[in-house]
């Protein structure tokens, strides 16, 4: 006979594994059909969502704190802002009151990129993605994803996340 337990430990891992394959497919094909719907404006995910973030901050960011806001390394940010600041996206200045430090901002092409073209895409782009979910299952499908991002943030820091890749 089998052991109960073992049987029940399997089965968890089997949910888990189709539950991080699943997630892993989700990011996958937000990044694909989200570039695609935003491409026409220049625009990657990537680009999308440090526009964003930028844009609830209309006197900019600093690069560590863009990067753990949108969780990603400062080296992956820094080629990012680089492209959208060469396109016209954003621009970066010394911050005045941390020279050694820089804040990246919309530029004026870039608030205007978001605010008449982008942000109706992704409006769009959510609405379709989000077909058939209630606002019920949209609050439920946000509390499992905080509550799963915590735990992985927790994992991050036992492992010894240095502070150019730590969580915001």
């Amino acid at each position: 006979m089998e052991n109960p337990e073992k049987k029940a430990d399997s089965a968890r891992i089997e949910l888990a594994n189709r539950l991080f394959f699943k997630l892993y497919q989700c990011a996958n094909m937000l990044h694909k059909t989200g570039t695609r719907a935003v491409e026409s404006e220049g625009l990657t995910t990537q680009q999308w969502a440090v526009l964003g973030a930028l844009s609830r901050e209309p006197d900019g960011m600093s690069i560590g704190a863009l990067a753990r806001y949108l969780m990603v390394s400062r080296q992956n940010l820094a080629g990012l802002i680089g492209r959208m600041e060469r396109d016209g996206h954003v621009c970066s200045a010394p911050d005045g009151r941390d020279r050694r430090s820089r804040l990246v901002a919309m530029s004026q092409a870039g608030r205007h990129t978001w605010e008449h073209g982008a942000q109706a895409k992704i409006e769009g782009y959510y609405t379709q993605a989000l077909e058939g979910f209630s606002t019920s299952d949209q609050v439920h499908a946000l509390h499992y994803l905080l509550k799963l991002l915590d735990n992985m943030q927790r994992i991050d820091v036992a492992q010894g996340a240095g502070p150019e890749d730590e969580p915001a």
